[in-house]
């Protein structure tokens, strides 16, 4: 395994324009303006708690809605994970985190399968509706984290055991994701090679 796995890719749309590179064994140090500002948080606490240097250039047609521009970021961002992990010879492969925020609580579980899968729950009836900042609907963190599954190529469960505040429910999801994540892509000493029977994940 490298000392640093590192990525830098972009994508351009008609609707969206990214720029994104991240190392995976940084120390959560980012630099992000997506034009969306609630997502801009959401990403520097990802950052912060998966210990993943990051760094994102996104624009979009915001003037519609966000939508575009954050789940082209969430899958650019995807693309990249993947890219960093490379072959994932030497890695954890499944991470675990409970993180609180408040009264909100979320548990996320991540395996580096090479088999994209989410399954989110738990969020409270209404959520997705919310316009978390005045700007930011609730609705947009499952297409973050399914964007961010699919094209990483990780098993994802997420599941909100309480919260009563949609801005800190949608922390709390994202801070456990990261925790979960950083344990997953971790190298352990123990492994010898690709943590799967199969050989390759």
């Amino acid at each position: 395994m490298t000392t640093h796995r590192t990525a830098e890719l972009r994508r351009e749309t008609s609707e969206s324009s990214i720029e994104l590179s991240l190392d995976l064994d940084g120390s959560g140090t980012s630099d992000i303006d997506t034009t969306v500002p609630f997502f801009d948080h959401l990403l520097t606490a990802f950052s912060r708690h998966s210990l993943i240097d990051l760094t994102v250039r996104s624009s979009g047609d915001t003037v519609i809605d966000v939508h575009h521009t954050v789940e082209d970021t969430a899958i650019v961002l995807g693309k990249s994970i993947a890219a960093a992990l490379g072959d994932k010879v030497g890695i954890s492969r499944f991470g675990d985190a409970l993180v609180p925020l408040d009264e909100a609580l979320v548990q996320a579980v991540v395996d580096v399968s090479g088999r994209p899968y989410l399954v989110h729950s738990g969020e409270p009836a209404g959520f997705e509706f919310h316009l978390i900042g005045g700007h930011f609907t609730g609705s947009m963190v499952r297409h973050v984290f399914e964007a961010i599954a699919f094209h990483a190529g990780l098993t994802v469960h997420i599941t909100v055991l309480g919260g009563r505040d949609p801005h800190h429910i949608a922390e709390a999801e994202f801070k456990a994701f990261a925790r979960a994540l950083r344990q997953a892509i971790a190298p352990d000493a123990l492994v010898r090679g690709v943590p799967s029977t199969k050989g390759a994940l």
